[in-house]
């Protein structure tokens, strides 16, 4: 991940600032680590719950990026259980697997890989892979083809009720570094994906989108140089087919250091997130979620 920076112009300054600009919804409020000492110890990010609330699926970093893993819990009794790893989750430090995401229906999970597509061949970027639960567990991971997948890195996929799939690439061609793109669902098959535009995409870093079941929204997050941290969670909605200027959400849940990684709850109550921070050779990463509701942030759209 890139260097940390913080505004030129100082985080009181922005504090300031965000006070006149941002919705209030956040001022009372503090976000939480969730599942602390069972799922959030200090070494996890990108989480994902299924529709009923009570299967989560993240990636275990172990303080790092030598080894990435996805793994599971389960919401029992009150409590969430032991996590486990993922069974179509790789093992070992070899290849890793990144970035969950429940489809809207809770019958796919997509993930991302850096493993082989066959036995022998070697593989360093990362491609979108999918599988099925059904009422007895998880099926064999599958490759989503190349039409959507590229000898580029193609990460963070999220999927909408249409069958619509969000993602990010680092592919030729793009507006910035890393641009987020749409392959529409249409007749069976997946479509040519499109850049989304320069109202998401910048000349740096724009990741991690998470698609409303509807489409009517998209958070991820951006590195801004004149926002709080190394990256910040935006907001953008859809208006007449085209996507609103993004807008930062905020100081409540942008800190100084980096935030990404962002979920909506499938009810829609909540935003999950990571946060991350740099302790000398390794990583300080929990998952966090805070009351949101995107509706408040439509009042200073443009």
């Amino acid at each position: 991940m890139q260097k940390y920076m913080l505004s030129s112009i100082g985080t009181f300054s922005l504090l300031l600032l965000f006070s006149f600009f941002t919705p209030q919804y956040t001022t009372a409020q503090i976000a939480e680590i969730f599942a602390p000492g069972v799922i959030s110890d200090g070494g996890v990010f990108g989480l994902t719950l299924s529709p009923d609330g009570k299967t989560a699926v993240f990636v275990r970093a172990y303080g790092g990026r030598d080894s990435l893993h996805l793994f599971i819990a389960q919401f029992e009794n009150g409590n969430w259980s032991t996590p486990v790893r993922a069974p179509f989750s790789t093992s070992g430090k070899k290849w890793s697997d990144i970035d969950p995401a429940f489809s809207p229906d809770g019958k796919l999970l997509l993930f991302n890989s850096n493993r082989p597509l066959a036995a022998g061949q070697s593989k360093e970027d990362f491609d979108i892979w999918g599988v099925k639960r059904t009422q007895t567990g998880w099926g064999e991971a599958f490759h989503l083809g190349t039409v959507i997948n590229t000898d580029s890195s193609d990460i963070y996929a999220t999927v909408a009720n249409s069958g619509n799939i969000y993602f990010s690439s680092n592919r030729a061609g793009g507006q910035g570094k890393l641009d987020i793109y749409l392959s529409e669902y249409r007749n069976g098959a997946y479509q040519k994906p499109q850049n989304l535009g320069a109202e998401i995409n910048t000349q740096n870093h724009d990741s991690n989108p998470f698609i409303s079941p509807k489409e009517d929204y998209l958070i991820f997050w951006r590195q801004d140089p004149g926002g709080f941290g190394a990256s910040d969670l935006y907001i953008s909605f859809k208006k007449k087919n085209t996507w609103t200027k993004a807008v930062n959400l905020g100081p409540t849940i942008n800190t100084e250091i980096g935030e990404f990684c962002p979920f909506m709850q499938p009810k829609g109550k909540k935003l999950f997130f990571a946060r991350t921070r740099v302790n000398g050779a390794a990583r300080v990463e929990n998952i966090y979620s805070i009351d949101f509701s995107a509706k408040q942030f439509k009042t200073i759209q443009k």
